[in-house]
């Protein structure tokens, strides 16, 4: 939906000036005013920013200014909610203050009006909501920025024979006009984000562009329901059988790209501590079995639940665990999987030396690298925790210092990393709610250790003998020709190597700047002398005795003059 050739047309940028100038707005009005100044955003707004008032308003001074970014981004709508949600997962481009603030932030706005709805519905199917349901409820459930849920309820003929979930349904249904709102928000974004890397110096190593475009590739997925109909499949088919879980039934046959139809859970949300307590559950038993799925899903399927919050998780009777909002999964690759449990592993053995090497395998290195300052925080991070026993060890305590440490040294994990974490952060605490003795790193130790043994079995060992060999056969195969190709390229003298210099942006703007002054000023010096050759010449038409060219000249000149000075002084020192 949002390709990065997308992201990357920044002139496109321009379309949208009302809406960037929304955004500047809202900036300004929380005191965001030094932040858009140090983007230079005058420089492609300057007309627009005119109108725009500097002074943030002073009942906001109350607040933090993180507490002040998360009211941001909640008035600036649902691409910046979801925004500052994967900027609150990563550590190594936001300080920690800003991190439990935008973990704070509200996915919630007004429902749209049922004729909406029923747009949508005669835009997908050709028909009424009330054609195709038994019953439908014209009051939302519940609305959040990417579409609202209304209840339901099937007719006899669609319900599958086989089907003993009955016939009570949630019928997701996505938000009018969303895709173009998020479009636009997205270039404005990229356009954002290019600027950080050009005037922002503290940020550059952290690749803005970069995270925008996995935002983008991320909310894509997302506002497609039927990717998300598909994770549910997935999802189901990986706890076949398991009876501690159940998995909503998805109804492919009345879902499209815009509208989602599941099953309709009757359960209890894991938040509901002292309801669950009443009414007999095992909180103990849940928490662990919450936590093991979660495992399973991460390390045997490497493929998880990513954002499994108290408000997701329904338990149902007999303690059963029941996931939902399927819209934002994880996948980690065998690879990222084995190099993740190698890392834990050696952090419980204490083995600094292998830790550093991992702690460089599972992330990517943005500058340069001082080898022995990571070693010697390596050795104070196991320090730490070494001689703690194993009920003292905490998962998300240990994670959130890793994370410490790898932006300390401008390190970044792969992006499903940061996911991962989260979401054994997340069922760790809503764990610990349930049962303030529950040990996660005890949970998933089974689960890292079947990793680790499955390496060295035969067929695993065969499976890469033989992809290696294929590959360094499909190598050598390639070469010749690759060398022919080179040495053909040479002879021709066509040949190209391509350098970029990171360096001269600064001082291209500023040559920029200096010669378009330097060119406004000589063309305010020919006015002003072409209106005196005027005045002095005397021609009519003539005011007052004044020759109206000429003043009209000079009174040109005078806002020009007047424009260049309010420029030097905004722009720097005159």
């Amino acid at each position: 939906m949002f390709s990065i050739r997308q992201l990357g047309a920044i002139n496109r940028t321009y379309r949208h000036l009302n809406r960037y100038q929304r955004i500047l707005r809202v900036l300004f009005k929380y005191g965001f005013s030094d932040l858009v100044e140090r983007l230079h955003i005058d420089q492609y707004l300057e007309t627009g920013l005119q109108m725009i008032n500097r002074k943030p308003r002073e009942q906001l001074d109350r607040h933090t200014r993180p507490a002040r970014l998360r009211m941001a981004l909640e008035e600036l709508g649902p691409t910046f909610i979801k925004l500052g949600q994967l900027l609150s997962t990563r550590p190594d481009f936001i300080p920690p203050e800003y991190l439990d603030e935008l973990a704070k932030l509200q996915d919630s706005v007004p429902p749209f009006t049922y004729p909406e709805v029923q747009q949508i519905f005669q835009e997908e199917f050709g028909k009424d909501p009330s054609e195709i349901y038994e019953y439908f409820d014209s009051v939302p459930l519940a609305a959040a920025s990417i579409g609202q849920v209304h209840s339901a309820r099937l007719s006899d003929d669609q319900v599958p024979a086989n089907d003993e979930t009955g016939r009570d349904v949630v019928v997701k249904v996505q938000r009018p006009g969303i895709e173009n709102t998020i479009a636009v928000d997205l270039e404005i974004l990229a356009h954002i984000a290019r600027l950080m890397e050009e005037h922002l110096e503290e940020v550059q190593g952290h690749r803005p562009s970069a995270i925008v475009h996995e935002f983008a590739r991320s909310l894509s997925r997302e506002i497609d329901f039927t990717i998300e109909l598909s994770n549910i499949q997935r999802f189901a088919r990986q706890f076949e059988g398991k009876a501690e879980i159940h998995v909503p039934r998805v109804y492919r046959s009345l879902s499209t790209d815009r509208i989602l139809v599941l099953e309709r859970i009757e359960g209890i949300k894991a938040s509901n501590i002292d309801t669950l307590r009443n009414k007999g559950y095992d909180l103990p038993l849940i928490a662990r079995r919450g936590a093991n799925l979660v495992m399973e899903q991460i390390f045997v399927h490497g493929f998880f639940h990513a954002d499994p919050h108290p408000g997701n998780i329904f338990i149902l009777p007999e303690n059963v665990i029941c996931f939902i909002d399927f819209g934002q999964m994880g996948r980690l690759s065998l690879k990222d999987r084995e190099e993740f449990v190698d890392l834990v592993l050696h952090i419980v053995d204490g083995n600094e030396i292998k830790v550093a090497s991992d702690v460089l395998k599972i992330t990517t290195q943005q500058g340069e690298l001082d080898r022995d300052a990571l070693a010697m925080d390596v050795g104070d991070f196991l320090d730490r925790y070494l001689y703690l026993s194993l009920a003292e060890l905490k998962a998300g305590k240990i994670l959130q210092d890793l994370l410490e440490l790898v932006s300390r040294h401008k390190l970044s994990l792969h992006p499903n990393l940061y996911l991962m974490l989260k979401a054994m952060t997340t069922v760790e605490g809503v764990g610990l709610v349930l049962d303030p003795k529950l040990e996660l790193i005890e949970l998933a130790s089974p689960f890292m250790k079947k990793i680790k043994l499955d390496r060295i079995k035969p067929r695993r060992l065969a499976e890469e003998v033989g992809a290696s060999g294929s590959q360094y056969l499909s190598l050598i195969r390639d070469l010749p020709e690759e060398a022919r190709s080179i040495i053909s390229q040479l002879r021709k003298g066509k040949m190209k190597l391509e350098f970029e210099h990171r360096g001269l942006r600064p001082m291209e703007r500023s040559l920029d700047r200096v010669s378009n002054r330097i060119a406004f000023a000589i063309v305010l010096a020919a006015q002003i002398i072409g209106s005196s050759l005027i005045v002095l010449s005397n021609i009519p038409p003539r005011w007052h005795s004044i020759p109206v060219i000429g003043l009209a000249g000079f009174l040109i000149a005078a806002v020009m003059g007047f424009w260049l000075l309010i420029s030097i002084i905004r722009h720097g020192k005159i």
